[in-house]
């Protein structure tokens, strides 16, 4: 029996421990195709208590027909709530298989192994805490918060629902919350729109990941929740959780990279590229991993500001940068988030376009704006479009595009 079977655990469906969810009789290799947290939760208990079993979680709407037809033809029944798919291609389970799907935003979704063990980071004892999870099921973030509680006693959670996301922190502060995890759009929008109950969360531990983690965010979660230990953290499907910062600065110490340390994940910088070798990664990649994430030695920091393939804007023949041009929106105190991409245009190819979302109460025309980034940037950097929005727009994976 896992050892935190007694922790609470609160759906929109439940609230009581693991050890009280229903379980069924579901093949033992079997792709979960979920659209409620308490299914979830269902499928990892199964995984959990009964070694023999093989292992997808995802949520419903992430998994289109093609792939579903897929995971029944590698030997994976589909379960829904609606019943059981058998698989097309009879085999035994992996015994312990996990399979996470890939955040796909380079395309489908793809799957990466791990097992119980590779996605337990956590496991020295932790003060008690009731954490909050907003990520989708299956998830690597979500499973990090799924197996903390498993693994560990006194780490009970509250799940959040998509469809709950604008009134979480209602939730959180009725339920008791005491830490949650959750990317830097998050934390921004929720900062944004209910920072008045944020304040009123005893908040011990906030955590951050997913996506760049920029001073400004840092800065803005230490003014409103001075009590809490804020960390943020480097992991992927395919590396694992590799990077685990809380000092309240933005990037990592660079006397961390290429140190050996037992345990501890390798970290380097190849053509500034942010390069991992670790044995929490995925099966089968035991070797140095690309990260495809962009990485700058500034100082005595590694700054991890956005995905390289993203982030080159050609206008003209000049390399603009779009994690430095909205660092530089960011940077403007009436901006509360910044979206930067190329944009078609005749002549030259390309011109840089951004989206913002002003603070609340601040106002800022496009002129000034622009002004702001011509004084810092280039002058191909230089947003040639602003448009302003209502609204931090988020997606069920809790980032923004940025």
């Amino acid at each position: 029996m896992p050892a935190g079977a007694a922790n609470r655990i609160v759906t929109s469906r439940y609230d009581g421990p693991w050890s009280g969810l229903a379980l069924e009789d579901w093949p033992a290799a079997s792709a979960y195709l979920v659209d409620s947290h308490l299914d979830a939760a269902r499928a990892v208990w199964a995984h959990a208590t009964q070694p023999e079993r093989e292992t997808l979680v995802a949520s419903a709407g992430r998994v289109d027909a093609e792939q579903a037809e897929q995971f029944r033809a590698d030997g994976l029944a589909l379960v829904r709530a609606d019943g059981i798919t058998p698989a097309t291609t009879e085999r035994p389970a992996d015994a312990g298989r996990i399979w996470l799907l890939t955040s796909g935003s380079t395309g489908r979704p793809k799957q990466v192994a791990h097992t119980l063990e590779s996605l337990t980071t956590i496991s020295s004892p932790q003060p008690p805490r009731m954490w909050l999870c907003p990520y989708a099921t299956g998830a690597y973030a979500w499973w990090q918060v799924v197996t903390m509680s498993l693994q560990l006693p006194g780490q009970d959670v509250l799940f959040v629902e998509p469809g709950e996301l604008d009134s979480w922190p209602e939730r959180a502060l009725a339920a008791g919350v005491t830490a949650a995890s959750g990317t830097p759009t998050f934390w921004r929008q929720a900062l944004f729109r209910s920072g008045d109950v944020l304040a009123q969360i005893p908040f011990e531990q906030v955590t951050l990941g997913g996506e760049p983690v920029d001073q400004g965010v840092l800065d803005q979660l230490r003014e409103a929740f001075p009590q809490a230990r804020i960390s943020w953290i480097y992991a992927s499907s395919e590396a694992g959780a590799a990077i685990a910062v809380h000092d309240g600065r933005a990037g990592f110490p660079a006397n961390w990279l290429d140190r050996h340390t037992a345990g501890r994940p390798v970290l380097s910088v190849v053509d500034g590229e942010l390069v991992i070798r670790s044995d929490k990664a995925a099966r089968g990649m035991d070797g140095d991993i690309r990260t495809g994430d962009r990485a700058e030695i500034v100082d005595d920091r590694v700054l991890i500001t956005g995905r390289i393939a993203s982030d080159e804007i050609n206008v003209g023949g000049s390399k603009a940068s779009a994690s430095k041009v909205r660092a530089v929106l960011l940077a403007h105190p009436a901006v509360a988030w910044a979206s930067v991409k190329g944009r078609r245009a005749p002549l030259v190819g390309n011109v840089v376009a951004a989206e913002v979302v002003l603070a609340p109460g601040a106002t800022a025309t496009d002129a000034e704006l622009q002004a702001w980034c011509a004084e810092r940037l280039p002058d191909y950097s230089v947003p040639r479009r602003i448009r302003v929005r209502d609204e931090i727009p988020m997606k069920e994976t809790l980032k923004s595009d940025v």
